[in-house]
C-alpha cells in the first residue's frame, strides 16, 4: 500500500501538467455540436483558476460547449443553484448540489429536515427534483454528479458520510424513475489514502480528481448521445 501512495505521490504532478497540455484533438466527434450548461457548487466549480474545473475539462474532452454557472459555496436550499439555471437550446444540464446545505446548514446533524426538503425519502419530491424535471421538461439531458468520498483519509467532513449517503441514495432513486435523467456516482472514485486527489482543504477535488469526474461525465455524454 505504501509503495502505491509513493507512485500516487510522483505521477500526480505529472498527470496535472497533461491535463494542461491535453489537446482539443482528444475531444470526441459526438460532442462537438452539442451545448451543455454546467451548474452547482464548488465540486464544479473547483479549479477553475487556470481552466482546470469539471467544466472547462468537459469541454475539452468532449469538444462541446459548456456554459459554466457553479460557484463556490452555493446552497440549494437558498435559491441559489436553482437560480443559476434557465432555459435554453441545452442538449444536456450537469448539476449537483446539496452538500452545503447539509454541511453548513444544519451541520450534518439532525438534517432529515433538510434532506426531506431537499429530496423525499422516496426520491420522488423536493428541490432537487424539481430543478432536473424543470430542466429535463425544457429539452435537456440531466446528469446529477454525486460528491467524493476520501477513504483512508481524514477531513473536515467525515461526519457528513451518512447524510451524504442517504442524500445520494435517494437522488438515485430519483434518476432511475425519471428518462432522460441520470446520476453519476463519485462514491469509488479517490483510491484508498490517495490524497492527491483532494485540494489542499482535504475537501474540494484537486485537477487530478476534477479531471477524472469530467471524464466519467463526459463517458455517460457520449454513450448517450449515440442513441
Amino acid at each position: 500500500m505504501l509503495n502505491m501512495l509513493n507512485m500516487l505521490n510522483i505521477v500526480a504532478p505529472l498527470f496535472a501538467v497533461l491535463i494542461g497540455l491535453m489537446p482539443a484533438a482528444y475531444a470526441c466527434a459526438e460532442g462537438r455540436n452539442q451545448k451543455i450548461l454546467a451548474i452547482g457548487d464548488s465540486l464544479m466549480a473547483w479549479n477553475s483558476v487556470g481552466n482546470g474545473s469539471v467544466a472547462d475539462v468537459m469541454s475539452m474532452i468532449s469538444g462541446a460547449e459548456v456554459v459554466d454557472r457553479s460557484t463556490i459555496a452555493s446552497f440549494l436550499m437558498t435559491g441559489g443553484i436553482d437560480r443559476q439555471y434557465s432555459e435554453g437550446d441545452w442538449d444536456w444540464v450537469v448539476a449537483n448540489g446539496g452538500g452545503n446545505d447539509l454541511w453548513l446548514g444544519c451541520g450534518c446533524r439532525r438534517c432529515e429536515n433538510s434532506l426531506n426538503t431537499i429530496i423525499s425519502s422516496d426520491g420522488r419530491s423536493g428541490m432537487i427534483a424539481d430543478l432536473l424535471l424543470r430542466a429535463r421538461d425544457g429539452g435537456a439531458k440531466v446528469i446529477y454528479v454525486g460528491y467524493l468520498r476520501s477513504p483512508g483519509i481524514d477531513t473536515p467532513i467525515e461526519h457528513c458520510k451518512a447524510d451524504g449517503d442517504e442524500l445520494e441514495r435517494r437522488i438515485e432513486l430519483f434518476a432511475r424513475s425519471n428518462p432522460d435523467i441520470y446520476f453519476v456516482s463519485l462514491a469509488d472514485l479517490v483510491p484508498f489514502g490517495a490524497r492527491n486527489y483532494l485540494s489542499f482543504d482535504r475537501i474540494h477535488p484537486s485537477r487530478i480528481a476534477s479531471f477524472l469526474i469530467a471524464e466519467r461525465i463526459s463517458e455517460l455524454i457520449e454513450s448517450q448521445s449515440r442513441h
